[in-house]
């Protein structure tokens, strides 16, 4: 009788842990009886929020789910424009649960899974978005409107795993690599191109500038060769004034002088020759001084 209530007593513990389950934050709870949902009297699924609750010892089974926000940021994808371009996009969006019953369903309560499926459905509407607009009109402004049909589209197709979507956004977009090198290069040889032109002109500017510094230095020089032969012009006109002046009044002198000034500069340096005939008129004032 004793190991009898012993047993019943053993029991009685088991089948309450068995019956009891706990649910924290941030987590929501369904239960499955005999591999089936439970569902309240209006054939809803019953959610368990957070907090101690009870089953059903034995036959039913607690499924916990991730009621939190969360984060499906995966690797960028390609998509196509309406011209026909490729573009690199990195988009993340911001989920959570809203029908467990649905998620563990369809997803099998799966995390991964889930994430799997949804972004499929994320990337079939941004796809449908990019596919629908040019590069112009993604980059120019149209980019919240893309990212808000784009998030309709992933709400509505998401219901059917009882995933609500919040937000969906576009972190990047880019050129893929062979598509962004040819357009470097092609602006690159824009850009060459336009260089070479603006030097063709500095150059052909350049010329003319000199050409017209040229023409004037020119004109000065002409202008200051004719100032100074007629400036010696008239030193000449002076100079030959003066000679005649003086010549006029002593004729004597003016060639005595004249002969001395000859003098001093055929003789300047001793290593001169001069051959003369002795009866020269260029040694008769020497002959005068000679004989006095």
């Amino acid at each position: 009788m004793k190991n009898f209530s012993i047993v019943i007593l053993l029991a009685a513990v088991l089948m309450s842990f068995s019956s009891v389950f706990v649910v924290t934050e941030g987590q929501r709870a369904i239960v499955l009886l005999f591999s089936k949902v439970q569902k309240d009297s209006e054939d809803n699924a019953v959610v368990y929020a957070p907090g101690l609750h009870f089953k059903v010892p034995f036959f039913s089974q607690v499924r916990k789910l991730d009621a939190r926000i969360q984060t499906l940021d995966g690797a960028p994808d390609r998509f196509v424009t309406s011209e026909k371009k490729d573009l690199i996009v990195d988009s993340f969006v911001k989920w959570r649960v809203n029908d467990f019953s649905s998620f563990y369903l369809r997803a099998r309560g799966d995390k991964q899974y889930a994430e799997t499926l949804l972004k499929q459905k994320v990337n079939n509407g941004l796809r449908t978005n990019f596919g629908s607009r040019t590069i112009r009109e993604i980059v120019s402004g149209e980019r919240s409107e893309l990212m808000e049909e784009a998030l309709v589209q992933a709400s509505e197709s998401a219901k059917e795993l009882g995933i609500e979507v919040l937000d969906v956004r576009v972190k990047q977009i880019n050129l893929p690599n062979e598509v962004s090198s040819s357009i470097y290069q092609r602006m690159r040889a824009e850009r060459t191109a336009v260089a070479k032109e603006h030097r063709s002109e500095g150059q052909e500017k350049a010329e003319t500038i000199r050409a017209e510094v040229d023409r004037r230095v020119t004109v000065m020089l002409a202008d200051a060769e004719r100032n100074a032969r007629a400036v010696r012009g008239e030193g000449d006109a002076t100079a030959a004034k003066v000679y005649a002046d003086v010549y006029n009044k002593d004729p004597e002198f003016y060639s005595f002088v004249r002969s001395l000034e000859a003098y001093k500069r055929t003789f300047q340096n001793k290593g001169d020759v001069m051959v003369l005939s002795p009866d020269s008129e260029f040694f008769d004032y020497m002959k005068g001084a000679k004989g006095k």
